[in-house]
Formats: C-alpha cells, structure tokens, sequence
C-alpha cells in the first residue's frame, strides 16, 4: 500500500502480506479497512506502537463487500468489482453493520429482490461512503441513483442525474453450453464525501455506454445536484482539494514516484515434512530462486495449476531454480492421492491444515516466488492460466540472471 500527502507526493509504503485481492478501502480511526474478493476484511493500524499490524476480519458475510468505516463500526456493502451468479435464497442485506472484531454482522438495509432472483447480486452491489454521524451514501451499480440512509437505517433521499442511456434494467439470459449471461449498465464506480466543512458528495459514474466519466457533486443535506465535471479521464483517478478543486492525477505517474520497498524475506521460516517423511527447511532452498506454492487436493484451480507447474520446473536449470509445493490438506489420504496422480519432480510438503494461519492467504492456489536470498519477488493469488505462467517464466529467468 502506498500512502500520498495533500500534495499527491509519496508518503509511505506499507507491507501488508494479509492483503490478497482488496477492492476497497477506507479510513478508520488510525486504520484502514480494505475489502477483499473473496468477503474478508483486513485492518491495517497506521498509528501506535503497533502500527502497519494488520488484523484479519475474516468471513464476514457468505458473498463478498466493500467496507466503509465510521468510528467503532464498519458499514458493509456489496462489492461492485466482484460479481458471481448465484440465487441466494435468503438474501444477505444490501447493507450491513459489524464492529471492530468483525462480529456479528447486523443487517441494516433489506436486500432488493429482482424478478430474475440470480441478478440479486448485481441488484444490490455498490459502493458507500459513511460521514462522521453514521449516515450512508450508497450508489448502487446498476442503477441511476444515489441514496441516504440514517444510521439505523432509514431511507433519507434518493437522488437521480438523468444520466444519458436511461434507467436501463439488468436483464438476464442462459445460453446453454456458454453459461449465464446479463445485460446491465454499470453506472457508479465510486461515491465519497469531500473535505469539511461542506462534506459534499462526490459520485464517480457512467458518463455514457462507450466508457467516457464523469464526476457530479452533491449536496449531502437534500441529494440536489450541484454541479458535475465531465471531462473525468478514463484511469478514473480523482482527488478533491479544499474549497472544491477538482484534480485527476494519473496513478501510473503517482505510483511511479513512490520509491520502491525493499524485498521482505519470506516468513515464517517453514521446516515440514516431504510426504515422503523427511523435513524439507526453507534455508534448503536458498541460493535457488524459489516457487513455493501452497495447494490442496479439494482445490479445482489446483488441479489445474499443477501441470503448468510440472513444465516450468522442466523448462528451467535444476541448479538455479526450484518449487516447493506445500499441501494444506488435513486428509492425508486425498493430499497422497492428488501428489500420486500428478507425481510431481519437485518437493511436496505437508502443512497439515494450518498454512492459511501462518502465510493469510484467503484462497487457494496461493504461490510466493523468492530470490536467491529467500526475499519475496512476488505474490500470486489464484491461478491466471498459460499467460501467467508464461509471465512467470520470463520474471523467472530474469531473477536468475540477476
């Protein structure tokens, strides 16, 4: 994570390994609250004898949130980055409360329920902001509105723009042998609240149906539109001064004048047993640029994974590169049963079930690439198919050459 001043000037790098795919974040006291994919909450504290500890909010909800934090409570929304098809046949909220340790989660705004109940994600997706007496700004993904909730939950106003290409309903269809398949405009990206003392709101949208922006400002008492800028650029990265002054700064340009973190080591250090009994240690590998993978025979993307991994370890020198393939299985016997079918070359170790607490990884495949020195490269998440092996195997190679 990188941190900018008022001036857009790098601030600070922080290393949050518990992040794995956040996507959004917010302000919390002396925290910051990043939403993640797959429904957990990560906070990182900023300020204290503790800070850049990041605490782990994990499973807050069945479906996957962005998360909005006002004082002791975060405010729960559907994320609009990720949207799986499936009917939920008691509908989580729209809008959800928790507190600092992540439980309970109390509802706050009833689901919508659309006449196509598998468009029930994509009916209530969307993106929040909370002001400092707990009232919710809420725009939904779909749809030409913004909305006021109180803190309890009551419908204050709702605003609409008349933007361009209508109130365009989700539809849906099912095309057998290519899988679902909808028809919906995406209409807000964004919503935050300005500087004090105004507050105003600030919506991120569509500004039409071929990509173009536009950000409209309005007044947080009455919902009226104040006023809107059109000429939003399509990297969509806004910051707002005070007194109202809209910038666009590119974020390619701001990332690149944060200087780049030195490469962290790998922890914790593992010692685990090879399934075939003997202890496999991570100073084992050093001086060889290393994958290790972490993998379980219940997990579909590791199935599918592993044969890519089969051919880089062929492709590459014995002598410069190795994987280390740890199994999070706690049974046994289906972790020898995948590691006999694949009968991978390189080492297969056995974590046991208790990998996840130790590395925070969310879901699985989850690989680490190291250098000669066992510092971190890279992290991947998930499994990216031949592309992402074909990229692996050029930052590979270039490591080795280092």
């Amino acid at each position: 994570m990188v941190a900018f001043d008022g001036r857009l000037e790098p601030a600070r790098t922080i290393r949050v390994p518990e992040l794995s795919n956040p996507v959004s974040i917010s302000g919390w006291d002396s925290l910051l609250v990043a939403s993640e994919a797959q429904g957990g909450v990560t906070a990182v504290r900023l300020r204290g004898p503790d800070s850049a500890e990041a605490t782990t909010l994990d499973s807050l909800v069945v479906s996957p949130w962005g998360a909005a934090a006002p004082g002791e409570r975060v405010v729960i929304v559907r994320s609009p980055y990720y949207l799986p098809y499936y009917v939920e046949f008691e509908p989580a909220p729209m809008i959800a409360v928790t507190g600092r340790t992540g439980r309970p989660v109390k509802p706050l705004v009833p689901a919508q329920v659309p006449a196509i109940p598998t468009l029930v994600q994509i009916v209530n997706a969307g993106t929040a902001a909370v002001d400092s007496a707990g009232n919710i700004y809420f725009a939904p993904l779909a749809r030409d509105e913004v909305r006021k909730y109180s803190a309890s939950g009551a419908l204050l106003w709702t605003a609409s723009r008349g933007l361009p290409f209508g109130q365009v309903s989700p539809s849906f269809t099912y095309v057998p042998g290519s899988g679902p398949s909808d028809t919906h405009v995406n209409v807000n990206y964004a919503v935050a609240l300005g500087p004090p003392p105004d507050g105003l709101v600030y919506v991120l949208s569509a500004r039409d149906t071929v990509g173009g922006l536009r950000l409209d400002v309005l007044d947080p008492a009455t919902g009226s539109l104040l006023r809107t800028h059109d000429d939003i650029p399509a990297h969509g990265t806004v910051a707002v001064e005070r007194g109202g002054r809209i910038r666009t700064p590119d974020p390619e340009e701001l990332l690149a004048r944060a200087r780049a973190p030195e490469r962290e080591p790998f922890a914790p250090a593992f010692a685990l047993p090879r399934i075939e009994g003997d202890t496999l240690r991570l100073t084992d590998v050093q001086g060889k640029v290393t994958l290790v993978n972490f993998w379980a025979s219940w997990c579909d993307p590791c199935r599918e994974e592993f044969p890519h991994m089969i051919a880089l370890y062929r492709e590459l020198p014995r002598a410069d590169f190795e994987i280390v393939a740890i199994s999070d299985d706690v049974d046994r016997p289906a972790m020898l049963r995948f590691a006999q079918e694949f009968n991978p070359p390189f080492p297969v170790l056995v974590g046991g079930g208790r990998m996840r607490e130790a590395y925070h990884y969310r879901g699985l495949p989850y690989s680490v690439l190291l250098d000669r020195e066992g510092r971190i490269v890279e992290r991947i998440f998930g499994f990216g198919g031949e592309a992402e092996f074909h990229r692996l195997h050029g930052r590979i190679l270039g490591e080795i050459g280092r």
